[in-house]
């Protein structure tokens, strides 16, 4: 019984010790690994600054006038501008990014003054970084703007917010008086239950005002869409192309919700960053209301017809089907000369720069 207990205790004191040792190479490969991912970062913006001084000294011009005269405008100007001003050691620089809209013309004259750049002898560089912080202190506020209406909630009692839900229903069944404001009928452009008011509280007022809009701006296409979801079979796709894509299932979806869904998936896209590159190539200035609710259109539009060529089995793949159209969007979104290009009604007020 002793000799049991002794091998036992040797055989635990031998495992503690391999597994201390195991634990001990371990952190000290995570440590190694964090201090050479420390050194590298301070080594690469050490290095930074030294070539950024070198070139100032080669060409005579600062970062961000070669990033103004070597690159076109557009997204690609405006997110290296970006860059340049946020990683900046001035706290001049790093605040403009943030500055108000009125306070744009003052900001610019003090980076020139910083800069020690003369403006008689380089007008242009004024006005192209004016344009560059319109676009990114304008995308910041829409951030807000969005935000804003995402977080106030559908109120019945609120006269504006039942106008904006009946204006919906008049502009997408013109034809079809709805008989009660609870009613029933609310399911047919896609809501859930007879009082569309519970199906916004993901959402907030900005599922409404997108679906208005689109519904507004656009209205041939938004019945449209609305009626290939209920009838999928009888969208504009041919017999032929029918059998050729075997959409004999054909299956539907619920407008509103799904408008009510890629609200959601706007909104993302706009937080995370991702709709810049749209935003600074389409809006010479600053990215407005407008021009998000012009991006939810053409999403929800591009869904539509991207849920008919995937013909799912059911619904219950539209999880799938969203997370694999988000992917290809985020994917075209990437190319810095990228624009989700307009080619309907609602978008004829965008202007490529």
């Amino acid at each position: 019984m002793v000799d049991f207990f002794l091998g036992s205790s040797c055989w635990w004191w031998l495992l503690s010790a391999l597994f201390q040792s195991s634990s001990g190479r371990v952190l000290s490969f995570v440590f190694d690994r964090m201090l050479f991912q420390v050194c590298l970062y301070f080594y690469c913006k050490f290095l930074w600054r030294c070539l950024k001084f070198v070139m100032r000294k080669l060409t005579g011009r600062c970062e961000l006038q070669r990033i103004c005269y070597n690159t076109k405008p557009g997204a690609s100007r405006t997110m290296k501008i970006e860059t340049s001003l946020r990683d900046s050691k001035s706290k001049l620089l790093q605040t403009s990014v943030t500055a108000h809209p009125d306070a744009i013309e003052k900001t610019i004259e003090d980076i020139m003054e910083l800069k020690q750049i003369n403006p008689d002898i380089n007008p242009q560089l004024g006005i192209s970084l004016q344009a560059c912080l319109l676009q990114i202190v304008g995308y910041r506020n829409l951030i807000a703007d969005v935000e804003k209406l995402r977080r106030e909630p559908y109120d019945s009692d609120n006269p504006q917010h039942e106008e904006m839900l009946l204006k919906l229903w008049k502009f997408l069944k013109p034809n079809t008086p709805l008989e009660s404001r609870i009613s029933k009928q609310w399911c047919e452009i896609g809501f859930q239950g007879d009082d569309p008011k519970t199906d916004f509280r993901g959402m907030g007022l900005l599922g409404l005002y997108n679906l208005q809009y689109f519904a507004e701006r656009d209205s041939a296409a938004a019945q449209q869409v609305l009626s290939d979801s209920l009838h999928p079979k009888c969208s504009k796709f041919s017999k032929a192309e029918w059998e050729k894509k075997r959409m004999d299932k054909a299956i539907g979806y619920s407008f509103a919700i799904v408008g009510i869904n890629i609200t959601d998936l706007a909104y993302n896209l706009l937080v995370s960053g991702a709709l810049k590159t749209h935003f600074y190539n389409i809006a010479p200035e600053a990215p407005t209301l407008s021009h998000f609710q012009q991006t939810f259109c053409y999403l929800m539009h591009e869904f539509h017809k991207f849920w008919i060529e995937e013909d799912p089995m059911d619904i219950m793949e539209f999880n799938r089907v969203r997370e694999k159209f988000r992917k290809r969007i985020i994917k075209q979104l990437q190319n810095p000369d990228m624009a989700l290009c307009p080619h309907f009604a609602a978008s004829e007020g965008l202007i490529n720069m």
